[in-house]
């Protein structure tokens, strides 16, 4: 319940900094799209980063009292940021450090967040627990994506920052709370542990198969939402008032998807979680063709259902399948596969459209994210991986 309600709360408080961050860097004297980048970039080039650091860290000390550290750290981050803002004193090289901060914060947090949940959770109820989870984060995020733009507009963009770093203070209260076993330590090295981690990781066919297949699903999501979506939007569909339908659409699939996962059993999990895979393909090669809005949005539902129960099924498989003691370790591995290329998919996804047409490039996206999961499809672990009986 405390690790709950700690990610409902911090959730929501991020859903207030996408926009915020955004329109703070705008409102500055003569910043423009190349500043908002560059601010945005060194937030998210960490996350891959210190992803594995944060994997070794969280397997070596209290994962809770990790969560907290990075929880305060997060929260400084963004006070500081709201405290630039407000004052009208933000130096850009200043900007691009608070954001890295964050971004590194993030980095160290999420591989200690996947591997606490098997320590209050029994084996049995993972599944239900993950699933509900993601319903109170992605109701969060909703809520803060919905709110944010009324924040920014009647208390401004620094104090939408300042209650940000507040959500991040209550969530590392509340996971103070948490009582788990103590962990033993290990008189190994860091670069010891890190090559442990990845032979659990590599140990295991399923396992890189599918960070492999997603390495390239979410580089063509990227693309998608971050540039050639909008671009198609503005171009065919009738500019931001569609692409805000259409990607809500998507939220309210993310919240089904987590309650139906939460209640599916399956024999099959890796195996399901790949099929449900396909259906993402969807929306983007309507966006491609060029679909009314309706059923473009439609896909888009379907998509978030896809999603969710996708993550649900992934996150219980390597809870049940890894050790406990490694388990933070295999995490990070998993986050920095899976986000290997995403820089990558924004950086080139704007030149291709420009060669090509946006169609032709989102149809290409499609095909990248069935062929990747067709390809998923030929491991023979990934097809064998059961459910233990329990």
């Amino acid at each position: 319940m405390l690790l709950a309600s700690a990610r409902t709360i911090s959730v929501l408080g991020n859903g207030f900094a996408r926009v915020a961050l955004s329109f703070a860097v705008l409102a500055l004297p003569g910043a423009g799209p190349g500043q908002l980048s560059l601010v945005l970039a060194c937030q998210a080039v960490p996350q891959l980063l210190f992803v594995l650091a944060g994997g070794v860290i969280a397997d070596r000390m209290s994962r809770s009292r990790l969560m907290v550290v990075t929880d305060l750290v997060g929260a400084a981050a963004y006070a500081a940021l709201a405290v630039m803002v407000l004052t009208g004193h933000a130096p850009l090289l200043a900007l691009c450090a608070l954001a890295a901060l964050a971004g590194t914060a993030t980095a160290l947090f999420s591989p200690a967040m996947d591997g606490v949940i098997p320590l209050l959770v029994p084996a049995a109820r993972l599944q239900q627990a993950n699933g509900l989870l993601r319903i109170g984060m992605n109701s969060s995020m909703l809520l803060g994506l919905a709110l944010s733009g009324v924040a920014v507009a009647v208390v401004g963009a620094g104090w939408a920052l300042a209650l940000n770093a507040a959500s991040f203070v209550v969530s590392a209260l509340l996971i103070r709370g948490l009582r788990l076993p103590p962990r033993a330590r290990t008189g190994s090295s860091g670069w010891a542990d890190l090559r442990d981690g990845w032979r659990e990781f590599a140990g295991r066919q399923w396992l890189w198969v599918v960070v492999a297949q997603y390495s390239v699903v979410v580089a063509a999501l990227n693309a998608n939402a971050g540039v050639l979506g909008p671009l198609m939007a503005e171009d065919a569909l009738g500019g931001a008032r569609s692409w805000s339908l259409i990607v809500a659409a998507q939220a309210l699939g993310t919240l089904a998807g987590a309650g139906l996962a939460a209640r599916i059993r399956v024999r099959r999990p890796v195996l399901t979680a790949v099929l449900a895979t396909f259906p993402l393909a969807l929306p983007i090669a309507l966006l491609g063709l060029r679909a009314p809005v309706p059923w473009i949005a439609l896909a888009m539902f379907g998509s978030g259902i896809a999603f969710d129960i996708f993550g649900v099924l992934w996150t219980t498989t390597i809870q049940r399948e890894v050790p406990e003691a490694a388990l933070s370790r295999v995490s990070s591995y998993d986050w920095f596969g899976s986000l290997a290329f995403a820089p990558l998919g924004l950086l080139i996804a704007g030149p291709v459209a420009a060669r090509i047409g946006v169609g032709p490039a989102l149809t290409g996206c499609a095909a990248l994210i069935v062929l990747a999961s067709a390809a998923a499809l030929l491991s023979p672990q990934v097809r064998r991986v059961r459910t233990p009986e329990l």
